[in-house]
């Protein structure tokens, strides 16, 4: 099975192309997502995670997601490669979005031309609900 399930924040807005056989968009961006665990007198690190979003996912994560925004994507993990100009080959490992979710709250005051951003995704899943309050956690 691959799955990949992650949660990070943008490090720049989606680089959006066409493929020349076809012409189907293909968005390019990078996630900092955050390590579990925070070594003592260390600050938390992070991975820069490569992602690319075809077609439908893709159209939705040029058109909504920014630099810095919180976002959650669900994929795979694939691995690709390539000889430039000059002979060389190079290597890629990538996440494939299959889903493409909002992640951070919407700021106090501030207007959105999408609606509730929390939960909202791509495939427009609304099966689960958001808890506020901390109270029920098992843990």
């Amino acid at each position: 099975m691959n799955k990949v399930i992650l949660m990070g924040r943008l490090t720049r807005d989606p680089e959006v192309r066409y493929t020349q056989t076809n012409n189907t968009l293909v968005a390019s961006f990078s996630l900092a997502v955050n390590r579990r665990f925070v070594r003592q007198g260390e600050e938390r690190q992070a991975d820069f995670i490569n992602v690319v979003a075809w077609s439908k996912t893709g159209e939705f994560v040029s058109k909504y997601f920014k630099k810095g925004q919180q976002v959650g994507i669900v994929g795979r993990i694939q691995t690709r490669n390539w000889d430039d100009e000059q002979g060389q080959k190079h290597y890629v490992t990538e996440v494939v979005a299959e889903e493409a979710y909002f992640a951070d709250s919407k700021r106090d005051g501030e207007a959105s031309d999408f609606g509730n951003t929390f939960g909202e995704s791509v495939t427009q899943s609304t099966e689960f609900q958001v808890n506020s309050s901390d109270d029920d956690l098992p843990f």
